[in-house]
């Protein structure tokens, strides 16, 4: 998990902003299969949303807790049941946001 100032995030909840949510938690709740789908999109895409459906049976707090521990993707913010996730790109040719958070 990556330590971002104030600067840094603000400007990753503002790309953020107008994205749709790409993976959901359901009634299947956080399986270690489930973080590494996550984890492997993050790699490409950098900043992704997550939802956490009605059906779901863990909290917006269990599941920012599960991912800070288990992976070293940053929860930048939770807004109700979503939450935007970042992880700098390991490939340098996917790398847009992480580019631009560096120079903040």
């Amino acid at each position: 998990m990556e330590n971002l100032r104030g600067k840094q995030k603000h400007y990753l909840r503002g790309e953020a902003h107008h994205m749709r949510p790409l993976f959901a938690v359901g009634k299947n709740g956080l399986t270690d299969e489930w973080l590494t789908q996550l984890t492997g999109a993050l790699d490409k895409r950098e900043l992704i949303k997550v939802n956490i459906l009605q059906n779901a049976d863990v909290t917006t707090a269990d599941v920012k807790a599960a991912i800070e521990q288990n992976t070293a993707i940053t929860v930048v913010q939770t807004i109700g049941r979503v939450l935007v996730l970042y992880l700098p790109a390991s490939h340098e040719e996917d790398r847009h946001y992480s580019l631009e958070v560096a120079k903040l």
